[in-house]
């Protein structure tokens, strides 16, 4: 019974863990729990180096470390003939099956959509090479669950395409089909993704998850380091890692400063994570969770303390490549957040006609700010601001997290009846908030023992269909044109 108590729960993981599109229409981040993302960030510390433990260590205490060189290749390498990658045509055959350009760029559309921005070309070429990875793995995806009998039917695909319609297009899927076709893309490709993400979930849970094991003590045992890490900082952090030898570390820091370029133009953080990281975390657009400062590397410590929420610092460089870092958020862990602190407020607001001179509107502003100071409390506000034209909107179910960080803070420090400043403009109309209530969040009790338990079955599984991929593309037959 435990036995199939545990396989129902790892099917319960892979349905969460993976079910996600790697598209642009519909990026999802995952938040895993503190303990999970520091098992997950204490692997990557070692894997981001490309050296071992010890070998990282010495680096970030900054003595000299030899690094093994095991396939014996001289440094000054001498290309033999002309090899330009980035002059190949982006077509492969994948154990026989036809990866075209034309499935490269219609993937490459979907991730040009999500940032929002034109590229230019040099970022364009990098981008469908990465592509063109990700189509291959998940060729090797599609191929390896038909080898284990698992087949997708269309009718699935088509009920998955339709829930994602639903969410973007009103459940209009003809508008979805027209959407992807004017930005260059195919309703075909996105189906083919779709395809991709429920075979290798199927495979998964026949050749993975029955045999993930957590014992109930490593999980006690997690919940008392939690318990014992009470009211510590915990960071929600986004990476983007590229990897850099001596050799190609300048290349590699250009590519790194280009992309933050296009992150600070509207890019989609996450949209970029699943396609240039290389770090474990890039198939769940770079979120690391919430992690314990101490347990990264010493660069992105440093970095990460100064960073406030929605900060995006980089590229740094760290033992191995350069890093760039986003901070989602930030909590204490096991205590209540304020920002979760459920609000009632009253949005009192004047606007201006066209043509409003600034004269004009100055002085409207201010007869605006000491109508309010007048005020007794929200029972008051209606019958005030009609006096002056002002328009009263009131909403009883905000959260203080769900508002601009600039009127955050702001609101938290009010007492009930009282205002915030006056914000806005002439063309977007003044207003302030009134605080008519707030309900206090309840401190966190954190994870119970059966999410604790599915959270860590949910890092193994990861990290094993991670492995899982990795023995597909050694050994594939891969041909480029």
């Amino acid at each position: 019974m435990a036995q199939k108590a545990r396989v129902n729960r790892n099917l319960r993981v892979i349905q969460k863990t993976i079910s996600k599109l790697l598209t642009g229409i519909a990026t999802v981040g995952l938040v895993t729990s503190p303990v999970a993302a520091q098992a997950q960030a204490n692997e990557q510390a070692s894997t981001q180096t490309g050296a071992p433990v010890g070998a990282q260590a010495g680096m970030q205490a900054g003595g000299a470390v030899e690094i093994d060189n095991p396939l014996g290749i001289p440094a000054n390498v001498v290309l033999l003939g002309q090899s330009d990658p980035n002059n190949r045509r982006a077509t492969a055959l994948v154990n026989g099956s036809v990866i075209t350009g034309t499935d490269v760029e219609q993937r490459v559309a979907l991730l040009v959509a999500a940032s929002e921005s034109a590229l230019p070309e040099e970022e364009l070429q990098r981008v469908r090479m990465q592509v063109l990875r990700n189509l291959i793995d998940e060729t090797l995806q599609i191929q390896e669950a038909a080898a284990q009998e698992i087949v997708v039917a269309r009718e699935e695909i088509n009920e998955r395409y339709a829930q994602v319609a639903a969410q973007n297009f009103g459940q209009d899927t003809g508008k979805m089909d027209a959407y992807l076709i004017s930005i260059g893309s195919s309703p075909v490709s996105l189906k083919r993704q779709i395809e991709g993400e429920m075979a290798w979930q199927r495979l998964l849970r026949r050749q993975i998850a029955p045999f993930i094991n957590v014992s109930e003590e490593e999980v006690r045992e997690l919940l008392e380091r939690m318990e014992a890490s009470r009211g510590t900082d915990e960071y929600r952090l986004g990476e983007i890692y590229l990897s850099a030898t001596p050799e190609t570390r300048e290349a590699v820091r250009q590519n790194a400063q280009r992309i933050v370029q296009q992150l600070q133009q509207g890019g989609s953080f996450v949209a970029y994570a699943r396609q240039f990281s290389e770090a474990s975390t890039a198939a769940v657009g770079g979120d690391l969770g919430f992690v314990r400062l101490e347990t990264l590397p010493g660069e992105m410590q440093t970095v990460a303390r100064s960073m406030a929420p929605g900060q995006l610092v980089g590229p740094f460089e760290i033992p191995g490549g350069f890093e760039i870092l986003y901070l989602i958020d930030k909590r204490q862990i096991l205590m209540a957040d304020p920002r979760d602190a459920l609000l009632s407020l009253k949005q009192i607001s004047i606007s201006f006609a066209p043509g409003t001179t600034e004269q004009a509107a100055t002085a409207r502003v201010e007869q605006f700010a000491n109508t309010v100071k007048t005020m007794r409390g929200c029972g008051d506000a209606e019958s005030i601001a009609a006096t002056i034209g002002a328009e009263v909107v009131t909403n009883d179910q905000i959260r203080a997290r769900a508002l601009p960080e600039q009127l955050q803070s702001a609101l938290l420090q009010l007492q009930l009846g009282q205002t915030t400043p006056p914000f806005g403009s002439v063309t977007d109309g003044v207003r302030v908030l009134m605080l008519c209530g707030r309900d206090d969040p309840k401190p966190d009790s954190g994870p119970d023992f059966e999410q604790m338990m599915e959270q860590m079955e949910n890092d193994r599984i990861s990290k094993r269909a991670q492995r899982y991929l990795r023995d597909l593309r050694n050994d594939a037959y891969i041909e480029y044109n």
